[in-house]
């Protein structure tokens, strides 16, 4: 019988055990299947709260709908009854000051017509005419491995991308737009340039399947995303799942690993699957010849604030969902999501909650990631009424601090991705990294990533 082991019950350790349980039942699979979690539950980061008649989520709040990975694993689950989907309304910028709504036609901040681009209250005369040089400047030397932000700005211009457009993309990608490749944001924008001439073009012939996918793409569930784990471990019946427990290191011993843990037994694995932030399994491997892959991977910080009041959340705005903050603003945040408009099933009776992120691109960060708890439910206080003009006490507070837990792909994450593989297929065949440290940050790319990797193990196991 040969043993795998995933340590690390997140969204993509979870989905590699529910694939190779699947495969082992329906096969009749002659293979013993562990999972270990240092934490006391699973979800990894994503692990639901639930305080005074709010639902609280510590991680992402939501999984993308149309991802290809994720309806199915739903199905498999039998979570399909218990499914909520995002309110839809208008986003906006805060700059300057002021609450500005996202033009409706535009797609990451990107206008998908003339119209929609002179619509925008966020962009000058000025820069408007600038942006209409996409039309027709024809792309000469860019790639798909090209900086989208350098991309955006040349045929688009400084200000369009500067005050709408960025404020979208490096919310969505936590990094700044000049150290994002579009391969790894938006590959599709070469495309749309190629093919039409111009991006804003491309995005004009695509609009309708975006305003589809833009209606009701979220998901969460009734009970919040810690419903998702809880089902997975109910179905894992034929999996040994240990938590609260931390692995210390991997040892290859000829054709097997030995795995060491705090407060458990070691166990011989046949196959492992990493899927622990890279500095994590750089610690657990212990192996200086990988030290310098591992080092090129970058992270990303985030502190997460929620407020509850015992207000309606009608005073929001009407038909919005929350607001991204550009530059010259007088907040600190950078971004608000009005929980309780979005998601209507975190808020019992329908009372505001709302949560900030404040991310380590602002540059106040450095002082915020010191602050306490009531220091930064201060600032978050202050925030709330500069830029929504509500003033009242919360009855409900929650901090969240990410230090170094995000993954961010620089230019050459791809590149090193690839030679960190080389080197792990040479001297530990049968250890796999997986996880958003490598292969993509959102749940879909976290589930079709584990689904791959429990596919590549049962491809070694039939040899």
């Amino acid at each position: 019988m040969k043993t795998v082991v995933v340590v690390g019950g997140g969204i993509t350790g979870l989905s590699t055990m529910h694939y190779l349980q699947k495969e082992k039942e329906e096969k009749g699979l002659d293979i013993n299947l562990v999972l270990i979690e240092k934490n006391d539950y699973l979800g990894g980061k994503m692990h639901s709260v639930k305080k005074d008649g709010f639902i609280l989520e510590t991680g992402a709040d939501s999984i993308v709908a149309r991802h290809s990975s994720v309806m199915p694993l739903i199905e498999d689950l039998g979570l399909q009854d218990d499914l909520v989907y995002n309110g839809t309304g208008i986003s906006y910028i805060y700059t300057n000051n002021t609450l500005h709504a996202i033009p409706a036609d535009s797609v990451f901040g990107i206008p998908t017509s003339v119209e929609s681009l002179e619509s925008s209250t966020l962009v000058s005369a000025e820069g408007k005419k600038e942006a209409l040089k996409d039309l027709e400047l024809p792309n000469e030397h860019f790639t798909k491995d090209s900086s989208i932000g350098s991309f955006l700005e040349y045929f688009l211009g400084k200000e369009l991308v500067e005050k709408q457009i960025a404020p979208v993309l490096s919310g969505v990608y936590s990094g700044k737009l000049d150290t994002l490749t579009m391969a790894s944001t938006l590959p599709y924008l070469l495309d749309y340039k190629e093919q039409y001439g111009s991006i804003i073009k491309g995005f004009g012939a695509h609009k309708e399947e975006f305003q589809k996918a833009a209606n009701k793409k979220f998901i969460s569930f009734k009970n919040g995303l810690s419903s998702l784990f809880n089902r997975f471990e109910e179905k894992l019946s034929d999996v040994t799942i240990l938590k609260g427990v931390t692995t210390n290191h991997i040892e290859k011993r000829d054709d097997k690993y030995k795995l060491t843990f705090d407060n458990h037994e070691a166990i011989e694995a046949d196959f492992i699957v990493l899927t622990t932030p890279h500095d994590v399994t750089k610690k657990l491997l212990k192996d200086p010849n990988l030290d310098e892959d591992f080092n090129e991977f970058s992270n990303a910080s985030l502190i997460t604030i929620y407020l509850g009041f015992n207000i309606p959340d009608s005073q929001l705005p009407a038909d919005g969902t929350g607001f991204i903050v550009s530059e010259n603003s007088d907040v600190k945040c950078n971004a608000c999501t009005w929980t309780s408009r979005k998601w209507s099933h975190t808020s019992k009776d329908g009372k505001l909650l709302v949560r900030l992120f404040y991310k380590n691109s602002n540059p106040d960060f450095e002082n915020l990631k010191h602050l306490s708890k009531e220091e930064l439910t201060k600032i978050a206080l202050d925030d709330i009424a500069k830029s929504l003009k509500i003033e009242a006490e919360p009855s409900v507070v929650d901090v969240t601090k990410w230090n170094d837990l995000m993954p961010v792909y620089h230019l050459g994450h791809a590149k090193t991705v690839e030679a960190l593989s080389t080197k792990m297929t040479s001297s530990y065949d049968n250890v796999l990294l997986a996880g958003c440290s490598y292969y993509g940050v959102g749940i879909g790319p976290c589930i079709k990533n584990g689904k791959e990797t429990a596919e590549s193990i049962l491809a070694k196991l039939s040899r």
